[in-house]
Parts: structure tokens; sequence; C-alpha cells
């Protein structure tokens, strides 16, 4: 089984989190528990389900957990968007986080394949 904290998929996306964390501290006081809350649940998400999922029983589970991932990275997606067009991010920085949040849900989509085409249910290690 492979582990969760090596694939790259759960390293970009904790990696993204991180920069997440950091961009957001410089948002307006008034988004504190507004926009900064909502994207830095949302970019935290993506890699706390990948390793809860990971720890599941069977497959079935864990793609579950992937596709939980895969929405939160989508809503980080539009939290950027609007996080740009309020002003709150430069031009760079926006076009950096977005297209890492784009990358990161083609692997999600990838390894949502990987898992849909093993067969069966059961426990992953097998």
């Amino acid at each position: 089984m492979v582990n969760i904290e090596d694939m790259d998929v759960f390293k970009v996306s904790h990696s993204l989190t991180l920069k997440v964390y950091s961009q957001t501290k410089k948002y307006p006081v008034e988004e504190r528990f507004g926009l900064t809350s909502q994207m830095r649940r949302a970019a935290s998400s993506v890699p706390m389900n990948l390793m809860e999922g990971s720890h599941r029983n069977n497959r079935k589970e864990y793609k579950q957990f992937v596709g939980i991932a895969k929405g939160s990275a989508a809503e980080l997606k539009y939290q950027l968007l609007l996080s740009n067009d309020l002003g709150y991010l430069n031009k760079d920085t926006f076009q950096e986080l977005f297209v890492i949040t784009q990358r990161i849900l083609q692997m999600l989509e990838k390894l949502n394949s990987s898992l849909q085409s093993k067969t069966g249910t059961g426990n992953r290690s097998t």
C-alpha cells in the first residue's frame, strides 16, 4: 500500500494549504470569519480528506473521500477567483494558486479513476 504522504497529490495539496494560510493573513480583518476562514477550510480539507480516506478500510470509502477533496478544491478555485476580483491577491499570486489548484483537481481525478479501475471494494492492501 502506498503511503499517502508520499503521493504527489498529498504533497502539492499540503503545500497549497500552507500558501493559502500565508496569503489569507493579508486579507482585510473583516474577512477573518468570512472568506479567510472559508478558504483555509477548503484548502486544508483536500489533504485532510486524502489522509482520512487513505486510512479507511476499503476503496469505496477512500473514493468517497477523494470526491470530497475534489469538491473542496473546486470550492477553493472559486474563492481564488473571488479573492482576485476583490483585489485581495496580486495577479502573480492569484495565477500561481489558481494553477496549483487546477493541477490538484487533475491529480484528484486521476486518483479517482485509478480507484475506480481497481476491482472490488475490498481492502486496498490486497
